[in-house]
């Protein structure tokens, strides 16, 4: 039987009065939210063990701090966190990311460490001396607006900070139907049935044919024709493209895009054929350079599954495995039974277990040469509408215990190179509706996982929307040089 983790246990000294110490720490918390908010429109993210305290209300800063004890097996108090909020909110400092979790954990580690003086060496590089931004943020580009489109959308807005990197500048749609298209679109967008209400105001302006969100202006451009969209009326000039269509997958069909001089350079929200590189952010970003005009952030589930091979790769070697990915229905099934030029997506999507056909083998071995001709995969559809399981049994050339995986998958998360991608959870009844809106590209279930010497099965949860859209833009970041330098690094 697998030894249960406590996440309760801590090194805290006792506490008698628990009332009294929720609202001493409830106001330092409530006093948190200003300087948080302060820092992030000067282009500072402040971050909890990788989740942003940006537009967090004092409650969710203080869940955020109890998350903590899934990784460090101890709560981190606000009483401890404040402090160095607070010393940094008085430094000058150049746009990066501090995550404020993993600087109390150092000085908890090493108590004869002094406080102000160690955030102030750790920052020392990120004092701002001169400008830190360009005069003209970078211009984006949504070419699509359906459910991928929609998320990219909440994203963009809600990670623009000062504004001075990067605007999500227009939205292309088909050309509407009715008369109360813009209003319709700006409904779906403030209103959603899986990720919530939008956390912000949006406007119609219709004179404009525009939105404006949370003070950000997007304009709806109505085309059909990549090369002939009027960009330029808009004073949109060497954008980056995101293409979430799902039209065109190859290079001759994104090239259409490039050929209107407006636009740069072109991602691609599905797996890329051809000579496009497939990139999965954390695992192969290196691969991106200046002369790439076209990209693909291959699919919701390879980005979910790299990661988690290359992470049993690296420390067991994997020698054959096979991938079943239970992935929500999609909009490409039928609601009710009708013709689909598919096997099987025909049959209704809500009623029904639909095995169904994957790439995922084959995007493996695109990005993890190494395992190229040792994976196979296969898909099973389920009625839930997001967030799908990839489960992986592999076998691996030496023998593992639970612990050691565990252990492996909790410092892969925490302390590694894919801490922006990976997520990790000790919950002993998470289901998946636990992750909706979860903005990694996979979380580790250590409940779940098991082993039998040599064969390791893992399950790794990943909303399949918006951990796979957060990923697309990490990519975005990457193409436009406007990736944040995260302290305390690694």
């Amino acid at each position: 039987m697998v030894k249960r983790f406590n996440p309760d246990k801590r090194r805290r000294p006792k506490v008698d009065d628990y009332f009294g110490d929720w609202k001493w720490r409830e106001g330092l918390a409530e006093s948190m939210v200003p300087i948080v908010g302060k820092l992030f429109r000067n282009g500072v993210r402040i971050l909890m063990y990788g989740r942003a305290l940006s537009n967090c209300s004092a409650i969710e800063i203080m869940k955020l701090h109890r998350f903590v004890r899934e990784i460090e097996g101890n709560e981190l108090s606000e009483i401890e966190t404040y402090p160095i909020l607070e010393q940094i909110s008085k430094m000058k400092l150049l746009p990066c990311e501090i995550d404020l979790g993993e600087i109390v954990t150092q000085l908890l580690e090493n108590p004869k460490l002094e406080t102000n003086l160690f955030v102030k060496d750790l920052l020392k590089d990120q004092i701002r001396t001169k400008r830190s931004y360009p005069l003209r943020p970078k211009d984006v580009v949504l070419y699509g607006f359906g459910r991928i489109g929609r998320i990219l959308t909440r994203i963009l807005v809600e990670d623009t900070g000062a504004g001075s990197k990067w605007r999500l500048r227009a939205i292309v749609i088909r050309p509407g139907k009715g008369k109360d298209d813009l209003i319709k679109r700006a409904s779906l967008l403030r209103n959603d049935s899986i990720h919530g209400e939008f956390p912000g105001t949006i406007r119609v302006n219709k004179s404009n044919n525009s939105l404006i969100v949370n003070g950000n202006e997007i304009f709806i451009i109505s085309s059909e024709n990549p090369r002939k969209t009027n960009y330029k009326q808009f004073g949109i000039k060497r954008a980056t493209l995101i293409d979430n269509t799902g039209v065109w997958t190859d290079e001759e069909g994104l090239s259409q895009h490039l050929k209107n001089p407006s636009i740069e350079k072109v991602i691609l929200t599905a797996p890329a054929r051809g000579k496009i590189k497939n990139i999965v952010y954390g695992i192969n970003e290196n691969r991106v350079n200046q002369n790439d005009n076209i990209l693909g952030a291959a699919s919701c589930t390879t980005n979910a599954i790299v990661p988690a091979l290359n992470v049993v790769d690296e420390n067991f070697k994997i020698l054959n495995g096979h991938i079943e990915t239970v992935h929500a229905y999609t909009n490409d099934q039928n609601l009710i039974d009708n013709y689909h030029p598919s096997d099987r997506r025909g049959r209704s999507a809500a009623l029904n277990l639909v095995i169904t056909n994957t790439g995922a083998a084959k995007a493996v071995s695109e990005v993890l040469p190494q395992l190229k001709g040792k994976m196979t995969a296969n898909a099973i559809r389920v009625p839930t509408p997001n967030v799908s399981l990839a489960i992986m049994h592999l076998t691996v050339k030496k023998g593992v215990s639970v612990e050691d995986l565990n252990d492996c998958f909790r410092k892969a998360a925490f302390r590694s190179n894919l801490r922006e991608t990976m997520d990790y959870t000790n919950s002993i009844d998470a289901v998946s509706s636990d992750f909706y809106s979860n903005a990694f590209a996979l979380i580790y279930d250590s409940q779940a996982a098991t082993t039998n010497f040599n064969n390791i099965t893992i399950y790794c949860w990943y909303d399949n929307e918006y951990g796979y859209s957060k990923q697309v833009v990490r990519l975005l970041k990457k193409v436009l040089g406007v990736n944040l330098t995260r302290y305390p690094k690694l």
